[in-house]
């Protein structure tokens, strides 16, 4: 199994980072996304990331990139995982707080994969706040995000709670947030992997 990371938005993209400014969401993802894909690598998963730009790669570029990997692997063969952080304002201290999964609309294997992600961030997030949209029977929310429907293989996004939250920020850039969020990309990818072999 050939496992993409992808990071969303780059230095460039105006927001995409905390009121104060002190956290911005493409360093931070990048930050995990490296972590994820060498505890990956080490432990014998073939990973690697699609953007390894700090600017803006276009959505359809990213799409690009994954679906010339599904054409030349074979789409069983490849998964994506998407890695933001959420923000529920425009530029000021908001409540909204939590973490959580999407996947393209309808049933589709992203959605197995999703489970796997809830499954173990319940673990690692233990007393955090969790979102969740139970309303088809699954935990995870379903969106039209370009990355999602436009890339071939299956496809989920994490929104690794908000970077317009006091509460949520400091948890992600304590050394437990960061801990627990790389753990739980780490640890659901291979969940699924493992389901599947």
């Amino acid at each position: 199994m050939k496992i993409l990371i992808d990071t969303g938005h780059g230095e460039n993209t105006p927001g995409k980072r905390s009121p104060d400014g002190k956290f911005r969401e493409y360093l931070y993802v990048r930050e995990i996304a490296d972590q994820v894909v060498a505890q990956l690598r080490q432990r014998g998963y073939d990973a690697e990331r699609i953007v390894m730009e700090f600017s803006d790669v276009a959505l359809a570029e990213r799409a690009r990139r994954v679906n010339e990997v599904c054409g030349r692997l074979g789409t069983k063969n490849v998964i994506l995982v998407s890695i933001h952080c959420n923000a529920a304002g425009n530029g000021e201290w908001m409540n909204a707080k939590g973490w959580s999964c999407y996947t393209s609309i309808g049933q589709t294997k992203a959605d197995k994969l999703a489970d796997c992600f809830y499954q173990v961030a319940e673990e690692q997030f233990a007393g955090r706040k969790f979102r969740k949209d139970l309303t088809d029977g699954d935990p995870d929310w379903e969106a039209g995000f370009y990355m999602l429907k436009k890339t071939k293989c299956p496809a989920v996004l994490t929104e690794n709670f908000f970077m317009d939250n006091k509460d949520d920020v400091a948890y992600l850039v304590s050394p437990e947030g960061r801990n627990a969020v790389v753990a739980t990309h780490v640890e659901a990818i291979i969940k699924y992997i493992q389901s599947n072999e």
